[in-house]
């Protein structure tokens, strides 16, 4: 992002650049996919210098304060290789974009329209390695460090819920994170499988476990379904984490969910990840560990209105399934929680500013 020095003719111009197609000019169903329909962008162009010199203090931290020449990054991670149930999630990103091209410029709800407030493009793929996680990791962390020292605020489609770790860690780095989590699971096991540590249910508790995740600015949201173990939330608990389970959060309401969240993480940076099993399968059929007794659609969308003014770095739709999903429905529902979440990032760029 351009610092304070960036004129508003300058900043009116390259906003234009990085304005989707319209859905009036060109058919929706026409042309390449990209998410929401904006511009691809190389990385490596992304994190130059953009419309600014002199990144100011905040540079290298995340915090939106840098030199590149988007502010929102839309990316994609194809990776479900420690998917522990039903696997697909890889082929997400792809359906997702798909999805996404129905998505409009106006938030209808809030009034919010994102490409007027930020610069955003679509990033592309993180060049995973399918058959080895660890590799895979090193891989998103090194794409994301350029992207998070340029102050470039990434929106991630996966992928399994195990892409979050790496991200984390190069968001993280500078100074740990506080998280909004929506997900049915906590994703805070140890191990799973005879000793396996980089798993799709192990995402946060390996944060935690690195300093990248601050564990008293943690809070999951709609947590619920069997477990093997109490291990899992156990810990999580003993950590300071914030759990809200799917009961809790239908016994409060949620105004108060949102309310919670927002004490609990506070002013700090934060990052916000939403599994799409957080969903009722009724709403999202299409994912590898899906649990009954979830959201609507229409709650989500509501929850994540509620968090509008976070200090949020970053953010995550993650264990979108295709072909789990016949009728598309669950591609559908992560393109729509994207956008939304895009409003989120968005509203908090042009505060920076």
């Amino acid at each position: 992002m351009a610092d304070e020095s960036e004129s508003a003719g300058a900043r009116a111009e390259r906003l234009a650049r990085f304005q989707p197609a319209s859905g009036m000019l060109t058919p929706r169903f026409s042309g390449l996919a990209s998410f929401m329909r904006l511009p691809v962008l190389d990385p490596v162009e992304a994190v130059g210098d953009g419309a600014g010199e002199g990144a100011g203090e905040g540079a290298g931290e995340g915090t939106g304060e840098g030199t590149g020449l988007v502010e929102i990054g839309l990316i994609g991670i194809p990776f479900d290789g420690t998917t522990t149930n039903r696997p697909g999630a890889r082929l997400g990103p792809r359906a997702v974009r798909e999805a996404s091209t129905g998505t409009r410029a106006l938030n209808h709800a809030t009034g919010v329209a994102p490409y007027a407030l930020a610069a955003c493009a679509d990033l592309g793929d993180v060049p995973v390695n399918p058959v080895d996680a660890a590799e895979t990791a090193r891989r998103i962390e090194a794409f994301y460090r350029p992207l998070a020292e340029a102050g470039i605020v990434p929106l991630t489609v996966g992928g399994d819920h195990f892409i979050t770790y790496p991200v984390l860690r190069a968001l993280g780095a500078a100074r740990p994170l506080g998280l909004i989590h929506i997900d049915a699971h906590s994703d805070t096991d140890d191990t799973q499988y005879g000793g396996a540590r980089l798993t799709h249910g192990t995402p946060f508790r390996r944060a935690v476990e690195d300093g990248v995740l601050d564990p008293r600015r943690c809070i999951q949201i709609g947590i619920r379904g069997s477990m093997d173990a109490a291990d899992e939330r156990d810990w999580a608990l003993a950590q300071g984490m914030r759990i809200l389970t799917m009961e809790e959060v239908c016994a409060r309401g949620l105004p108060e969910v949102a309310a919670e969240a927002r004490a609990v993480t506070g002013d700090g940076p934060t990052y916000l990840s939403f599994d799409i099993d957080a969903l009722d399968p009724a709403f999202a059929p299409g994912t590898g560990t899906p649990e009954i007794g979830g959201f609507t659609t229409r709650e989500a969308l509501h929850l994540l209105r509620a968090l509008r003014g976070l200090d949020l770095v970053g953010a995550d739709v993650v264990e979108v399934a295709p072909p789990l999903d016949s009728a598309g429905i669950t591609a559908l529902a992560g393109a729509g929680i994207a956008f939304e979440i895009l409003c989120l990032l968005a509203e908090r760029v042009a505060a920076r500013h």
